[in-house]
């Protein structure tokens, strides 16, 4: 078995850094791994093999010192992890074979670079919103990880997340955004240890991964009819926003992505036929007045779309989406500022205040449920499905027409 050790080498010239370096024993063959840090004798206690700070050291100095020890951290780890798979891998390795290995870029086996490979990959068969998904998260890691760069998927730990969510905490992330970064960020671990490049550590098990009860995002009707009734004329770009919100409002609070890919097809006889983008489920909605007056402000003739939100067919029709709904939700939240609401206003408010609103209506929640496609609840959708689509449609028009 190896054992790697942190040393000390004075100068030997009196008043002059010494150098710190790693000693990797294995087979009573020992080696060295030069860390290129260097540090006064002051600076280490030889009976700890630490990194100390002296009294009276320069804050320069102690921020330098600090970042030692992490490095030191870093490093230590790294190479207990190269022992551990070699020995589940190599019985017969070498002490020059630990020193390679430790130069060998982190990046060669990161968990970065997996999780990069993983989501180009993902996009390449096809499943672009779950490599969408894993991006963003991702990202966040990324930005966590800073000038410290990748990390190897042996060091993906327990502490490493700990430290993460404290991060994630101190720059103001709530419970529920911080559980969604973990969760993917855990889907692609477990990715790494299905394909046997790492042995599973339950690096997320001390963090929070559930879903933590948030405060609706839902308004009152007469916040939905100030809405309606701003004048925006001389806004084009908040008018579109909010005349996409109200279409989202008068659809039964329709999400962003189902009204970008509604087609003119799906609208045939009074009634507006689509299936749900998340779910897959397929919802049916009375046509009314409010919704036309929307569609016939604008000119769509040039695409199969209801709706003026994917415009060029010849072009990446998700960016356009995905532009679209940055931008209205851009307009959105000026729209709100400008009327005082507490909450920041998005099409997902037009969605809760659309239940909110039928709530107050003495609506039944199976009614509110089935209108808005939920099927979160198996018994809830065997009770939803004999009920009459027409009930459904008063309850919209009762909505409607309370504004």
């Amino acid at each position: 078995m190896a054992t790697v050790k942190i040393k000390f080498r004075p100068s030997s010239v009196n008043a002059k850094e010494g150098i710190l370096f790693y000693q990797v024993i294995h087979n009573r063959v020992a080696r060295q791994i030069n860390t290129g840090c260097k540090i006064y004798p002051a600076e280490w206690d030889n009976l700890s093999s630490r990194v100390v700070i002296p009294p009276r050291t320069e804050e320069s100095r102690c921020h330098y010192l600090h970042s030692l020890e992490n490095r030191i951290k870093e490093d230590t780890t790294r190479l207990r992890y190269i022992l551990a798979r070699l020995d589940r891998t190599d019985k017969d390795y070498s002490a020059d074979k630990v020193v390679e290995l430790f130069f060998i870029s982190p990046e060669d086996g990161g968990f970065i670079s997996f999780c990069q490979n993983l989501i180009n990959q993902l996009k390449q068969i096809g499943k672009v919103c779950t490599a969408e998904t894993y991006a963003t998260s991702l990202n966040s890691f990324i930005r966590f990880r800073g000038d410290r760069g990748d990390i190897p998927l042996g060091e993906v730990d327990t502490d490493l997340m700990a430290e993460y969510e404290v991060y994630l905490k101190s720059n103001g992330i709530c419970p529920n955004s911080s559980s969604y970064y973990m969760r993917n960020l855990r889907a692609m671990y477990n990715r790494a240890v299905e394909k046997e490049l790492v042995v599973q550590r339950s690096p997320f098990k001390y963090v929070y991964t559930g879903i933590d009860k948030t405060v609706k995002r839902a308004v009152s009707a007469k916040v939905i009819r100030q809405i309606r009734d701003l004048d925006l004329v001389l806004y084009p770009l908040m008018d579109y926003a909010r005349d996409i919100f109200m279409f989202s409002f008068y659809t039964r609070g329709m999400s962003f992505i189902d009204m970008a890919y509604l087609k003119k097809e799906d609208l045939k006889n009074g009634i507006l036929s689509y299936r749900r983008q998340k779910t897959k489920q397929q919802l049916l909605i009375k046509w009314e007045q409010p919704m036309q007056d929307i569609i016939d402000k604008y000119d769509t003739s040039g695409t199969p779309y209801l709706l003026p939100i994917i415009k060029d067919t010849g072009k990446d029709e998700r960016r356009q989406y995905k532009s679209a709904e940055h931008l209205i939700n851009s307009k959105l939240k000026k729209i709100g500022i400008q009327l005082g609401l507490e909450i920041p206003l998005t099409t997902y408010v037009a969605r809760h205040g659309w239940a909110n609103i039928a709530k107050s209506k003495n609506v039944p929640i199976s009614t509110i449920s089935e209108a808005m496609g939920h099927d979160s609840e198996s018994t809830t959708r065997i009770y939803l499905a004999s009920l009459d689509t027409s009930v459904i449609d008063k309850a919209n028009s009762l909505v409607i027409k309370s504004l």
